[in-house]
């Protein structure tokens, strides 16, 4: 059903897994081959803070495994010096099928995307000229670059594929629904599971498609504008003002570990998001169509669709130990 999938020595290629069903990756996997020594050296750089400005912050600061890969500590980002940034970290998952990066879409390459963090004056606050200095000068490092890529001189372009060869297997796809759709023993669903199965198919799945459960586009969902951060969404970045408001559509795969929700972070259940789909929306020319008439949902199917959002939860996936901090 899968292709296999295993870690073999140095140059050897670790072969990348496209689950049965599921559409070609949109990330070119043959212009940055993954290997053994590669992705190791990508999860080395993933949880080492020698990445920011001041050594304090690192990718996984705001991305832990335990929680997808997000951060549930804060609704907003923090960084170096205590900065607060204006947006919730996003989860990091099944990155090779996504068109775009950052909840505005700023970014379209995943080899690119970690120079937003690594640069952003409330994140790590550093530039990629002294990140490579500082790797170029530790020695541990220079024999990682040399399994990795045959050269032990650090760059920036070597940086960013050895992030992007570990974060690219971030890959989830074992939960108890994936079970229930390949018809696997685990993934037999009660009465409410399949209930709220049917209501997300009704209510949800416009937006958060299956298998990957986004169809990565930009959506308006009737959030008031916060007053603090003024955040216009996906409109900074193509200056259009028909992007108003809108911002990048997550995917909900292990949904109930990745609280605070939305872009800001102001709700933290599954619970207050469906309240708010249901009697909150606030109405705006950019509104998406979808929110455009109330949905109606009652308590007990709210319940059902909750219970429906928790078997998007891949445990494997959550305590896979290739992923944790020098862990395989």
């Amino acid at each position: 059903m899968f292709l296999a999938l295993g870690f073999d020595n140095g140059q050897n290629e670790i072969k990348f897994t496209r689950p049965s069903g599921w559409p070609k990756p949109v990330y070119n996997l043959k212009k940055n081959k993954i290997t053994e020594a590669g992705f190791r050296l990508g999860r080395k750089l993933f949880y080492d803070p020698i990445l920011s400005r001041d050594g304090t912050i690192a990718c996984s600061n705001c991305h832990t495994q335990w929680s997808a890969f997000t951060h549930v500590d804060h609704g907003l980002s923090h960084g170096v010096n205590g900065l607060i940034g204006k947006r919730n970290s996003p989860a990091l998952v099944n990155l090779a099928w996504n068109t775009t990066f950052m909840w505005d879409g700023s970014v379209h390459d995943l080899e690119s995307q970690p120079i937003f963090p690594i640069t952003s004056r409330v994140e790590m606050g550093n530039t990629l000229e002294d990140v490579v200095k500082r790797l170029d000068t530790s020695r541990a490092y220079r024999t990682r670059f040399f399994l990795a890529f045959g050269d032990s001189a650090a760059t920036a372009p070597l940086v960013l594929k050895a992030l992007a060869q570990f974060t690219v297997m971030l890959q989830s796809y074992n939960s108890k629904y994936d079970k229930y759709i390949r018809h696997e023993p685990g993934g037999t669903f009660s009465e409410q599971e399949l209930h709220g199965y049917m209501i997300f198919r009704e209510k949800c799945e416009s937006c958060h498609k299956e298998p990957l459960f986004t169809d990565y586009s930009f959506k308006n969902v009737g959030l008031s504008l916060d007053p603090g951060l003024r955040d216009s969404g996906r409109m900074a970045i193509t200056h259009d003002p028909a992007d108003y408001l809108k911002f990048k559509v997550p995917s909900l795969r292990n949904v109930a570990m990745t609280y605070p929700y939305m872009h800001d972070g102001r709700f933290n259940t599954i619970r207050q998001v469906l309240d708010h789909y249901t009697s909150s929306i606030v109405q705006s020319p950019t509104l998406a169509e979808e929110f455009k008439k109330p949905m109606v949902l009652d308590d007990q199917d709210k319940k059902d669709l909750i219970s429906f959002l928790q078997t998007l939860t891949d445990k494997d996936f959550l305590l896979d130990p290739r992923f944790k901090n020098e862990g395989y």
